[in-house]
């Protein structure tokens, strides 16, 4: 039976911040993929968007950004092959992925040090030097932003290629040194204290970005042993936090928390992830979060709506580290299994409810 979310307002938490707890197990249906989508994606998977044109962008790692067009038929590769390669333009390894109004691609090259910017024909067209990054989101009025494993504070905020060109327009004024594409902007977001060891804690805090056309921010974390989404403003006002300690994972959470602190010991930190991926529906602005092969359905306030185990047509345990909400289906992909089309759960009628793992 469904229990009641409760929602606790944390007058602490910045102004207006609200608190999922989920207090009790839910059931959880299944969700069985219709098939397996752009069938040539298997290991190396990282990311999956579209673009305005309608094409499929998958980022793979080591590798670089796959085009495809509606009907899954592969029509190109960024950076292009054919042409001469560049040091600058290379990925070496592209951790996440992003895509704007214009169609320009944003890759956060990880292995690079660096956010990658490319035209819709593939070309670079802005390098912005970070050390690891590790996600990346394209907000309204052409700005960037960057979660990294150095930065300290959880987002940084830089302008964009369009940055300049769109507050000129809006202004009527020639943009000056400050909108210079590359160039931080703003950075906020506090990390949660959860470790005495301050290496062990930054990258605790790493987590995954998202955005909706309305200018939000949300910031997945990875790795905290309680399912954690904070959804942030445009200028990094945090809206509410989803926080989720139900019964049925506090196993998880404990399990996290013993690791947690055999590894403040010392050492290089080295964690399972909690939340895998997350999704925002453009339309409206509710939340899709990934636990392995856990699905979650938030509403636009953050209360949870449903829960399901996803598996592939075969009945394999699905375990998503990317998803991208359309109008009709939701894809989910995995980088060992690759993508698949599901039916929206939440517009289709689900099998039924199981209470307990299928072995």
């Amino acid at each position: 039976m469904l229990r009641r979310t409760a929602v606790v307002l944390l007058g602490a938490f910045c102004a207006g911040v609200l608190f999922a707890s989920l207090a009790g197990a839910q059931v959880r249906h299944e969700l069985l993929a219709r098939r397996r989508i752009l069938p040539d994606v298997g290991p190396g998977f990282r990311a999956l968007k579209r673009d305005p044109a309608g094409r499929y962008c998958v980022l793979t790692a080591p590798g670089g950004i796959l085009l495809y067009d509606a009907s899954g038929t592969r029509v190109g590769q960024v950076p292009p092959v054919g042409l001469p390669a560049t040091a600058a333009a290379a990925l070496v390894y592209g951790d996440d992925l992003d895509v704007d109004a214009a169609g320009r691609l944003y890759v956060a090259d990880r292995g690079g040090n660096a956010v990658k910017v490319f035209s819709p024909d593939g070309a670079l067209a802005l390098t912005i030097p970070i050390t690891a990054p590790t996600s990346v989101a394209v907000l309204s009025e052409g700005e960037i932003a960057v979660a990294s494993l150095k930065s300290t504070r959880l987002v940084s905020v830089f302008a964009g290629p369009g940055k300049g060109l769109a507050d000129t327009r809006a202004s009527g004024k020639a943009a000056g040194n400050s909108l210079a594409p590359g160039k931080v902007i703003r950075e906020f977001g506090d990390a949660t204290e959860i470790a005495e060891r301050s290496e062990l804690n930054r990258f605790l805090n790493v987590g995954r970005l998202a955005s909706d056309p309305a200018g939000h921010i949300y910031y997945a974390f990875s790795y905290l042993p309680e399912p954690t989404v904070r959804k942030y403003d445009r200028n990094g006002y945090a809206s509410f936090e989803i926080a989720v300690r139900a019964l049925e994972f506090q196993s998880v959470a404990q399990a996290a928390r013993r690791e947690i602190a055999r590894q403040e010991r010392g050492g290089t930190p080295a964690l399972k992830p909690i939340v895998t991926a997350v999704g925002v529906d453009p339309a409206s602005q509710e939340i899709w979060v990934a636990m392995g092969g856990l699905l979650l359905h938030f509403d636009r306030e953050g209360n949870r709506r449903s829960t399901y185990r996803t598996f592939t047509p075969e009945g394999a345990r699905l375990e998503a580290t990317a998803i991208l909400v359309e109008p009709d289906r939701l894809l989910l992909g995995s980088d060992l299994l690759g993508i698949y089309d599901f039916p929206r759960p939440d517009k289709t009628r689900p099998k039924e409810p199981v209470t307990s793992p299928r072995e």
